[in-house]
């Protein structure tokens, strides 16, 4: 017979997650802890600190990885339903729009590297091919971003025509384009390769500028500036 284990309102004082957070402030709390307090509760084995700790490492302790799991991936550890999914789900959504608020509209983009840190808080825990234009003023200052295009695991389609839109009606000067690979591999495909021509004489035409085409996978990015084919 298993042990059953102690709730959280039998736990020590100085070890509830809710009354250690009044008492010493809530970046006291290890992430499990404040999970816990969302969830509330955990199951007829584990309290919610102790559920949430499973649920971490199944995740090698990262949020980033947490913020992928769906909900049936949630659904599989005992305690947890579609309230407590839902709740998971909704704080890491709010870690997500922190990162983009981190961003102002006076965030300036000189270099591959700072393209990928602006992107990589959008594409870093999606499981599909997505892709997004950056577009930018003539000091290269962010106007704004734009979704264009979403596929599978391992292609997504993208009207060059729907980019330039987009920049005629942002009043853009230059763009920069973003998309991911699922798969953990930067090599770019053939018509990676494709859209990037396409979208560079497209640019030419219209007198705006094309800054780079960055390839994001995992924490690694490919650029094609970098690389010397812009």
């Amino acid at each position: 017979m298993s042990e059953i284990k102690p709730s959280i309102k039998e736990m020590p004082v100085d070890e509830r997650p809710r009354e250690k957070a009044m008492a010493y402030g809530v970046s006291t709390l290890s992430t499990a802890e404040l999970l816990a307090l969302l969830i509330g509760t955990g199951n007829d084995e584990e309290t919610a600190v102790s559920l949430m700790k499973k649920v971490l490492a199944s995740c090698g302790d990262s949020i980033a990885e947490l913020a992928r799991l769906t909900l049936d991936d949630l659904y599989q550890f005992k305690g947890i339903g579609p309230a407590k999914a839902i709740a998971i789900q909704a704080v890491c959504e709010l870690w997500k729009r922190r990162s983009r608020d981190d961003r102002s509209s006076k965030t300036r983009i000189l270099s591959s590297k700072a393209l990928f840190e602006y992107f990589y808080p959008l594409v870093c825990d999606s499981p599909v091919e997505c892709c997004y234009v950056l577009l930018l003023n003539n000091m290269n200052r962010v106007i704004d971003h734009v979704q264009i295009g979403q596929g599978g695991l391992t292609a997504t389609v993208v009207d060059v025509r729907l980019v330039m839109r987009e920049a005629l009606l942002k009043r853009a000067t230059a763009v920069a384009l973003c998309h991911n690979h699922p798969s953990g591999s930067t090599k770019p495909s053939r018509e990676d390769d494709r859209l990037t021509v396409n979208l560079a004489e497209a640019c030419k035409v219209m007198n705006v500028r094309m800054l780079d085409h960055i390839i994001i996978a995992d924490t690694k990015y490919y650029s094609y500036n970098d690389e010397g084919r812009l």
